[in-house]
């Protein structure tokens, strides 16, 4: 079959489309395998003790949520004793997670009963 022009518009369609397949393949391959991401690409991680303070304040939030929507009249008395009571309960669990995650030796303030002026017999 001789070279016409009709053979040439048919072949070099296919020729250009291959050709572009094949570059497109080059630069993705380059891109994904040889292009090393920067350190700032990938998000933070974060520390135990970042999660534990994010979680801290979390409880602290919900507890200045719950007794607005006390005040408010949403819960009945029982409820929100029970739910403060149990977010009071996280708190104190979290705060020590805190203590024990930064080595913090100091002693817990305890509350001292008062002391009455009145002399034993």
């Amino acid at each position: 079959m001789p070279f016409t022009l009709a053979n040439s518009a048919i072949v070099l369609p296919d020729a250009v489309m291959l050709s572009a397949c094949v570059v497109l393949t080059l630069a993705v391959l380059t891109f994904v395998f040889w292009i090393e991401p920067d350190e700032s690409d990938s998000a933070p991680h974060r520390s135990q003790l970042d999660q534990l303070l994010e979680r801290r304040d979390s409880i602290y939030e919900n507890l200045r949520d719950l007794k607005f929507e006390n005040r408010a009249g949403k819960y009945a008395e029982q409820d929100y004793e029970q739910m403060r009571d149990s977010l009071e309960t996280e708190a104190a669990q979290v705060l020590l997670e805190i203590e024990n995650v930064t080595g913090n030796e100091a002693p817990i303030a305890r509350r001292v009963p008062p002391v009455s002026s009145t002399p034993r017999s």
